[in-house]
Formats: structure tokens, C-alpha cells, sequence
């Protein structure tokens, strides 16, 4: 079971990640619907985060950072593709909107692991009590 925050600014996006993590066993940290309310979440005990790149009339870039130097994974969500992003941020999983459960578990996925707490980490808090 993993602490993931979420971070956008359409509540629709938030409810069926908040629904979806909540469904594959996690917690979910927020949401933040703004960069003040990302970047104080942010500094909260979480294994990961979900951060949609635009958030109004800002972007999440520096969250991105905050996530960076604490060295904790992140995917970038965006409807803009890879290409939308500032180069510096390509090379982070992304999440193209809009994206389906499969895609989004496989993202979760691979920030947990990169967190390096393990697929079965994943796996166990979707099988439930043991």
C-alpha cells in the first residue's frame, strides 16, 4: 500500500483517480487542485505522486522539482503529450489524457517500484488482507 498524491485541477480527473487508487488498495494523499496546495501536500510522507502539468493559470513544474530533489517518482499527466512538456520533464513517465484504468495501474505500478517498494507491494494491496 502506497501514499499517492494526486494533483489536478478538473474534479472529474481527480474523482476517478482518487476511485482508482482507492480500488487498487492505496491512499491517496489530496487531491490538489493548485500549485500551493500541491507543494504543501508535497512535503507530507507520500511514496508518489500523480501531477497533471497544468493547474490554471500555472504550471506544476515546480512541484516537479520538490518531487525531484526529495527524490520521490512521479508521472506527469497531460493532455498535451511528452512533447507539450519542458524538456527538462520528458524523460518522466506520462500519462496522456485521457487515459484508461490499465494505463493508469500500469503507471502506479512503475512508481512503486521506482520507489522501490515492489510490484508485490501493488499486487498485495490489490489481493486485500491477507
Amino acid at each position: 500500500m502506497a501514499r499517492i498524491l494526486i494533483v489536478d485541477d478538473e474534479p472529474l480527473i481527480t474523482v476517478m483517480m482518487e476511485d482508482w487508487l482507492s480500488e487498487l488498495g492505496h491512499i491517496v494523499v489530496g487531491p490538489a487542485h493548485n500549485l500551493a496546495q500541491a507543494l504543501e501536500l508535497a512535503a507530507a510522507d507520500i511514496d508518489a505522486a500523480i501531477v497533471d502539468v497544468s493547474l490554471g493559470k500555472d504550471n506544476s513544474y515546480p512541484l516537479a522539482d520538490a518531487l525531484i530533489e526529495r527524490r520521490l517518482p512521479f508521472a506527469i499527466a497531460t493532455g498535451h503529450g511528452r512533447e507539450g512538456l519542458a524538456p527538462k520533464y520528458r524523460d518522466q513517465p506520462t500519462l496522456t489524457k485521457p487515459f484508461e484504468f490499465a494505463t493508469f495501474r500500469g503507471a502506479i505500478d512503475q512508481l512503486i517500484a521506482a520507489r522501490g517498494m515492489g510490484a508485490d507491494a501493488s499486487k498485495a494491496a490489490r489481493a486485500g488482507p491477507i
